[in-house]
């Protein structure tokens, strides 16, 4: 590279156009033993880049250099500009006093349009170190002259750094403001790594104004743009974090928070974002429920702001090191002390995490029975919600149901707790993907948990129900979004199931997979990505849950129980012959650590030879319907049953319960659910599709049998039974029999999967149905497990298909053995062409088969879902 004057200086603005290349240049001009002046600038990009994206103590070796070298060269504006740069590097590595010495030398030495982009470089210090009214000082200062000197790139890092302290501030309108101007400028530059920054700022604005899936959608975008830089991400990873907690998504969070202190540390790089992503982490573990993670981030954090003399980051980590020891049951005075004193800071900061501190001083308040300390808290915390974004409005209403609590009024817990889950309904109906809807009702959980406290206190059965009703299946509530034509998710799809396909076969030959598994992921992270950002566009129903409605439909002979679990405990509304009666059963986790070894039996009985093992699991069934259903079981009556459990016991193999073991018995994730199926009419013509999958025990035997049953079916088998085909031919049927091997992903729900000839036919692919086959049977094992997610919410096979019309489905809950499925099955349907419901029919065919463990175990494995 020539060391002319002009080609050298261009190297400043390359840095953030194209780093690496800029980083090379200025190497290649100091090997040529350059003017103090030429010196200078190369240092200074050496030390930019290494402070952005390597390490700090490299960066500030060459910064040092480019301040010596400049003043060698006896240019004022020179040295000022290496001052600025070197201050932001010192603040950047937590000597914050010697940064801003820096700095505050700099905007001296400066001078015009050199002082203003000094004084820009202080703001954003400034802005680092939570002193959001500084900031907006400099930043004012600076831009007019920025402007007059015509320099876009400069301007539009102002506007751009401005629209981030609004942000911080809650003041979203100024800061979309900002960025749309920002916006404009960039256009015309080719600032490539400014330009990224600025996609990744609009999503925090999107994130901040409540549009989740906007926000996730510009990060995506502005990594993508890093990623062609070959620059890190680390903010990007931190405002990420933040908007996957949001979703609901706090593991992941906490993952990758995580994953980023790791290589900030093996770079040396920013003691700053090191702590901020420390932050990220305690926050996400938080959410999580980890609360001894929480508490070693939240320490490490605030021991590192306090160093950097970061107060409004110091008070925001203080903030969740206090939620994190109340989590994990300290009580004590002081701490409610501690999380006051953390609020009136938050405020003095103008932060609006504010509420959240008093919420969480007030909570601790009343744990400790200091119910005016509580009160003064509380009501601080409850101004929020009425303004702002829809979880600070929770937070507001959640703190206005405790007061309400604390004051023993039942009224305004109910009122307080149902303003503030309509909060919730309104925010998850923006979210498209049916996975962040159900993850965002955990941001309601103890309002609905309130309620359903206040409920049970009131004595009330129909108050109790409602509400449980209220809670259930949200996210069943509509259809998840499905774009009508996303080029890039369908051939992502298709890649997906290609890749997969393969690596199956290298497995069932024994050959190394290691490649197809990284690439398998990298696609289902690519679908994931791209469903994640869809935006809601169906809205839910409307129509409040109508107790009369429900006991109308059921009538004098069906009885629907629903489970509500109350303070850890069993609540059984027993529902039909126009009342609604409550029973006290057992503790939920009892029933769940019953419900898993009733799981572990049924997976031995599916192998010959365990016929001393029935007694075991009939023993177990009995323990589990004392636990389930207590008292209510005697008052079941002898009609059909409707089972409406919470999501943690979605296992439960009902059938095996000796109250329900002859009876006629569906499960439904709702009553609301059950009554749209109810509901729901068959498709005219009502086509039947017969498909069987590859690699079989039995060969799909029974599709063969049903074909001949079944005259004019669709029979979709070996090269036929391709996902594309087999989607074509479910879409609007009136019945469908799939008989394919199963699996389920507990790591990624909506990747669990019926393996088709191509590859995997997993529910993101069902989810794309126009409307699902009226009624749908699906024979093979683990087709009815779920993922509990959210607050109670079910990801699965069976969830996928009930919101896009499905009225009735069977599956499958646990393994079960190939051969004893065929007579069930074909059992199965000789009910159905009796015309016979499916809950029905199955109940007639678990009898019809032999009395020997291994099939009624089988029979008891699978379990009817929806109403008909």
């Amino acid at each position: 590279m020539t060391a002319g004057s002009e080609a050298v200086q261009d190297l400043l603005p390359l840095v953030f156009a194209a780093p690496n290349e800029a980083l090379t240049k200025a190497e290649s001009v100091l090997r040529d033993r350059p003017d103090p002046l030429h010196a200078s600038v190369a240092h200074q990009v050496i030390g930019i880049w290494q402070r952005d994206f390597g390490d700090m103590r490299l960066a500030l070796r060459h910064l040092r250099r480019a301040r010596d070298w400049a003043a060698r060269a006896g240019s004022a504006d020179r040295e000022a500009d290496v001052l600025a740069t070197l201050g932001v590097a010192l603040v950047h590595s937590g000597r914050t006093r010697q940064g801003l010495d820096a700095l505050g030398r700099g905007v001296r030495r400066g001078t015009g349009h050199t002082r203003a982009r000094v004084l820009f470089r202080r703001a954003y210090s400034w802005w680092v170190l939570g002193h959001h009214r500084e900031a907006l000082e400099d930043v004012r200062r600076a831009v007019p002259v920025l402007r007059q000197a015509g320099d876009v790139i400069w301007t539009a890092r102002a506007l751009t750094l401005r629209a981030t302290v609004h942000l911080a501030l809650g003041a979203v309108e100024r800061a979309e403001a900002d960025f749309a101007s920002a916006e404009d400028l960039w256009a015309v530059t080719d600032q490539e790594h400014d330009k990224a920054d600025a996609v990744e700022s609009r999503g925090l604005a999107a994130f901040r104004s409540g549009d989740v899936p906007a926000a996730l959608r510009l990060l995506d975008e502005a990594e993508e743009r890093y990623a062609k830089l070959g620059t890190p991400t680390f903010m990007l990873s931190i405002r990420r974090c933040e908007v996957l907690m949001a979703a609901g998504l706090a593991a992941e969070a906490l993952a990758e928070a995580d994953t980023a202190v790791a290589e900030l540390d093996s770079i040396g790089g920013q003691s700053t974002r090191k702590a901020e992503l420390l932050l990220a982490a305690a926050r996400a573990a938080r959410q999580a429920d980890d609360p001894a993670t929480a508490t070693a981030r939240a320490g490490l954090a605030v021991r590192l702001f306090a160093g950097q003399r970061r107060a409004w980051w110091e008070a925001h980590a203080r903030l969740v090191l206090i939620g994190a020891r109340h989590a994990a049951g300290k009580r004590s005075g002081r701490l409610v002390r501690d999380a006051a004193a953390v609020a009136e800071r938050l405020v003095e900061l103008g932060a609006p995490a504010a509420p959240e501190a008093f919420l969480l001083a007030g909570r601790i308040a009343l744990d400790l029975g200091r119910t005016a300390d509580a009160e003064r808290h509380l009501a601080v915390a409850a101004r929020s919600r009425h303004n702002g974004p829809p979880l600070a409005r929770m937070t507001g209403w959640a703190a206005q149901a405790l007061r309400a609590r604390a004051a023993g009024s039942t009224r305004g817990v109910l009122e307080a707790c149902r303003r503030g889950l309509d909060v919730l309904d309104d925010h998850r109906m923006t979210l498209g993907a049916s996975e962040l809807r159900a993850r965002a009702t955990a941001q309601g959980a103890e309002l609905a948990a309130l309620a359903q406290q206040a409920a049970l206190r009131s004595g009330g059965a129909r108050r109790l129900l409602v509400w449980s009703e209220r809670w259930r299946a949200t996210a069943l509530s509509a259809p998840p979004t499905r774009p009508p034509a996303d080029p890039k998710l369908l051939s992502h799809m298709t890649a997906y199931r290609e890749i997969a396909a393969r690596a199956e076969e290298a497995r069932m030959e024994g050959r190394p997979v290691p490649a197809l598994e990284r690439e398998q992921r990298r696609l289902e992270r690519a679908i994931r990505s791209r469903t994640l950002h869809m935006r809601g566009e169906a809205r839910g129903d409307d129509t409040r849950f109508d107790v009369g409605r429900l006991l109308e439909r059921l009538g004098d002979g069906v009885r629907l129980v629903e489970l509500a679990v109350v303070d850890g405990r069993v609540q059984v509304l027993l529902c039909g012959q126009s009342r609604v009666r409550r029973f006290e059963a057992g503790s939920l986790a009892a029933a769940e650590t019953e419900a898993e070894h009733v799981q572990a039996g049924l997976r031995r009985l599916a192998h010959p030879g365990a016929q001393a093992r029935l007694p075991v699991v009939e023993a177990a069934g009995r323990r589990l319907e004392e636990l389930l259903l207590g008292p209510a079981a005697a008052h079941l009556g002898d009609g059909p049953v409707v089972i409406v459990p919470p999501g943690r016991l979605h296992r439960v193999p009902w059938a095996l319960l000796p109250s329900l073991r002859e009876r006629v018995v569906s499960v439904s994730p709702s009553a609301s659910s059950w009554l749209r199926a109810r509901e729901t009419r068959p498709p005219r013509g009502g086509r039947q599709v017969l498909v069987r999958g590859p690699g079989l025990a039995t060969g799909g035997a029974e599709v063969t049998r049903l074909a001949d049953r079944y005259r004019g079916a669709t029979v979709l088998e070996h090269r036929d039974a391709t996902v594309p085909r087999v989607l074509t031919e479910l879409d609007g049927a009136g019945l469908a029999h799939i008989a394919a091997h199963g699996t389920f992903r507990t790591d990624g729900p909506l990747f669990s999967a019926l393996r088709m000839a191509d590859g995997p036919l997993i529910v993101h692919d069902f989810e794309r149905l126009g409307r699902s086959p009226y009624r749908i049977i699906l024979s093979c094992c683990d087709t009815a497990r779920f993922a509990t997610v959210g607050a109670d919410e079910l990801l699965g096979l069976v969830t996928a298909l009930l919101p896009l019309g499905t009225a009735g489905v069977v599956a499958c809950s646990a393994p079960v053995n190939d051969a004893a499925v065929v007579p069930l099955m074909l059992a199965l349907h000789e009910g159905l062409a009796k015309g016979l419901p499916l809950p029905e029919a199955l109940r007639d065919a678990r009898s019809a088969m032999p009395d020997d463990a291994l099939h009624r175990a089988t029979g008891w494995a699978f379990t009817a879902f929806g109403a008909t």
